[in-house]
């Protein structure tokens, strides 16, 4: 695996002006860093990484890196770009366990993380290694939210994740699985018990419906709940995914891999509109997934999916897809799996007073992540819908410097006075 990665390492031009760190959300120092990889200095090249993005390991395999980094790699103009984020994977793996993290003097404040996706994990290693007390609330059984929960294990191990939650354990976060904020513990309740500031990455998981006929039959199952544990379904061995983002790929390419004979993606539009990758629909197709386009479900019945086709329309008004009519038919599937997107829950904002939403749920936060409440903080899917991990974490850095100057003030003018 060295000498692979080796080889993608020397491929880098070292250009003067590289246009693959433009091209990363987090502006991971991409050139210093395979650089320090060839001159046989990998452990400084780790804690760079690091320092940067605390979630490299994570974002190096699953960034859409052919729109970010690798995607603006002036080698790819003409042949193949470098492949950075297995470059950048394999430096962060080898890193992992050797990084000496180690908190920092003890800083004065108890700061509550809820949920412990990207963002989550994100602040509470940043805070924790600044030396602030910091308690995380989960509230499955471990920590890693849509990591663990979204992603499946042939994208991302959970190995690693485990790995991370030891990163935090070690350094001193206390970990409180399986409690729901919002239901056995308030807002109201966690800053009467002494909680100096509090962040919340609670992240997406309301699906979002079709809202036509037949949503509620029994073998109709929604994306995001299927991927939390795809062990304990039985999808039969014909399956429609309706959607066309990653999430649609995945659930896909998971019910694949437990046993569905035949699985089809249907979308309304064409592949050059689907929001999935150009990487992740070519290894849907590897895997065998089949796709019906120009077809918009219309209902749901115990059969399959009632669909219609639909045509592309260009002209004066714009790009539209309209529908046939009399084109109606039937799509013969054992289960149907809906997939379009999810929004945010509302067990939170119910049981709270002073945090605004908007129209879509989602939390309004000013420039440094605080909500409309006093000490409260949001960041990741929350504020900004379903989003890159990489843009959590870019995000998240900055809040996290929020959260502590917002401590280190509270508790200086409490001292003053």
């Amino acid at each position: 695996m060295a000498e692979h990665v080796l080889d993608k390492a020397k491929q880098c031009l070292q250009c003067k002006n590289p246009r693959c760190e433009q091209g990363c959300p987090i502006n991971t120092p991409i050139k210093e860093m395979i650089r320090l990889l060839l001159e046989g200095d990998i452990h400084e090249a780790g804690k760079m990484v690091f320092e940067n993005n605390p979630l490299s390991i994570v974002c190096s395999l699953v960034c859409p890196h052919e729109r970010q980094c690798e995607g603006n790699c002036i080698k790819g103009i003409k042949s193949n770009p470098v492949k950075i984020g297995d470059i950048e994977h394999y430096i962060s793996d080898y890193n992992l366990e050797l990084l000496d993290l180690k908190p920092a003097e003890k800083q004065s404040g108890n700061i509550g993380i809820i949920g412990s996706g990207p963002a989550g994990i994100t602040i509470a290693l940043i805070l924790a290694l600044r030396g602030y007390s910091v308690t995380i609330f989960e509230s499955r059984e471990k920590i890693g939210g849509m990591l663990r929960y979204g992603i499946p294990e042939f994208r991302l191990s959970r190995n690693i994740l485990d790995r991370i939650q030891r990163w935090l354990t070690d350094l001193g976060v206390v970990i409180r699985p399986n409690t729901l904020i919002g239901s056995k513990l308030t807002i109201d309740e966690l800053l009467r018990d002494g909680f100096d500031a509090l962040f919340i990455g609670t992240g997406v998981w309301q699906p979002k419906k079709l809202d036509i006929r037949g949503e509620s039959l029994g073998h109709v199952h929604f994306a995001i709940d299927y991927l939390r544990n795809p062990d304990v379904y039985n999808l039969g061995k014909k399956v429609c995914v309706i959607g066309a983002g990653n999430v649609a790929m995945d659930v896909a390419r998971t019910a694949v891999r437990k046993g569905a004979k035949e699985v089809t993606i249907m979308y309304r539009k064409g592949i050059e509109e689907m929001t999935a990758t150009k990487h992740e629909i070519e290894y849907t197709k590897i895997d065998g997934v089949r796709f019906e386009l120009y077809k918009a479900p219309l209902e749901i019945t115990a059969e399959g999916v009632i669909y219609t086709e639909t045509e592309k329309i260009e002209d004066e008004k714009g790009v539209r897809f309209a529908t046939i009519k009399g084109s109606e038919k039937l799509f013969q599937c054992d289960s149907v799996m809906i997939a379009i997107s999810q929004g945010p829950r509302a067990n939170i904002i119910s049981t709270t007073t002073g945090i605004e939403v908007n129209s879509q749920g989602l939390a309004i936060v000013d420039e440094n992540g605080m909500t409309t409440r006093e000490g409260v903080f949001a960041a990741g899917d929350v504020v900004t819908g379903a989003k890159t991990v990489v843009n959590a974490v870019k995000y998240s850095k900055h809040i996290a410097d929020a959260i502590g100057n917002y401590v280190d003030k509270r508790y200086h003018e409490n001292k003053e006075n």
